[in-house]
């Protein structure tokens, strides 16, 4: 509909307005996509960077953030892309926008599969400390993260079957990016991709929750004396914890649940990339949130973020990082 809505007759003067009009919004909202495009690439650089370049920092759980950050990373360059569909426009023929949306559904997924992971990593942590460095390893967190790769592109590539074998089918002119799901790939993909994520994440974090809280309330029934101070810093470490969980699981559930009400209430059809660019981009941001939620929880993560955009690491004699090494 981007090339046949301006082959459309009208008179010279209202297209001259009309095109000032679209190209004014479109630089504006050119902007703000490659600005928050820009964000999420260099946050989750940093994240990847920081990640493989310690062997201090090589442990399960931040191999699990190293995968968030890959995938994130991603998303973020999905939208370089996803900038020439703001305005329904699609100038890179029908094989890049298959490239495109596979990347990005291969990406999305894998995000959502490693925040499973981390969850299910925090949960033995809290619940089953004494057995945590047996029952989660190097070997068992890579492996897991390969499992978690390896079946969203897997997953993903028959879902989209139908325009990976014949790209462009769908489109009704020249310059679309039409892409066609099955309906049963639909459903299939909502609730592998979100009931089912969303379900073991709520109750991992609930668990979690339930533990610190039970755990908090023994430590302090073993005080033999309790000062109304120790008793507000109890009441103040059980609102942190679930401060946190809460963040961790409204976020998710903010930026993920409009996409896939979308998904359902779309039809199972035929659809314009173009048309859920609200949902979608919301989806997306979710990447930009993941390293602030997961990665920002770390004391050492931000000073290092903080030394990498203050440019101390070009300083000779700087020791920042030899605290990590």
């Amino acid at each position: 509909q981007c090339l046949c809505s301006f082959t459309s007759s009208c008179p010279p003067s209202l297209c001259i307005d009309m095109f000032c009009c679209f190209m004014t919004c479109y630089v504006v909202r050119l902007l703000l996509f490659s600005a928050l495009m820009i964000i999420v690439v260099s946050y989750n650089d940093i994240s990847v960077f920081l990640s493989i370049s310690s062997r201090k920092l090589h442990t399960p759980t931040n191999f699990l953030l190293l995968s968030l950050a890959v995938s994130d990373f991603s998303v973020g360059f999905v939208w370089v892309f996803l900038i020439f569909l703001i305005d329904g426009c699609w100038f890179l023929g029908a094989d890049l926008c298959v490239f495109n949306a596979a990347l990005s559904f291969v990406a999305t997924s894998a995000s959502i599969g490693t925040v499973v992971l981390i969850s299910v990593d925090r949960y033995v942590a809290v619940c089953d400390p004494m057995h945590y460095q047996t029952k989660v390893t190097k070997n068992r967190a890579n492996i897991c993260i390969i499992l978690c790769w390896v079946g969203s592109t897997v997953f993903q590539c028959l879902r989209l079957n139908n325009i990976v074998e014949n790209p462009g089918q769908f489109d009704s002119c020249a310059g679309e990016c039409t892409i066609y799901i099955h309906p049963v790939a639909e459903i299939v993909n909502v609730v592998l991709s979100f009931f089912i994520p969303v379900s073991i994440i709520v109750v991992l974090y609930v668990r979690v929750f339930i533990v610190a809280v039970s755990q908090a309330q023994a430590m302090r029934s073993h005080v033999t004396v309790v000062t109304l101070q120790s008793s507000l810093k109890v009441n103040r470490s059980e609102l942190k914890a679930a401060r946190a969980l809460g963040v961790v699981v409204v976020v998710f559930l903010m930026c993920l649940t409009p996409f896939y009400l979308v998904s359902l209430t779309s039809g199972f059809g035929v659809k314009s990339v173009s048309s859920h660019v609200f949902a979608i981009g919301l989806f997306f941001f979710n990447s930009l949130l993941n390293p602030v939620i997961y990665a920002f929880l770390y004391p050492w993560f931000r000073k290092c973020v903080k030394c990498v955009f203050s440019l101390q690491i070009l300083k000779s004699g700087s020791t920042w990082w030899s605290e990590l090494t």
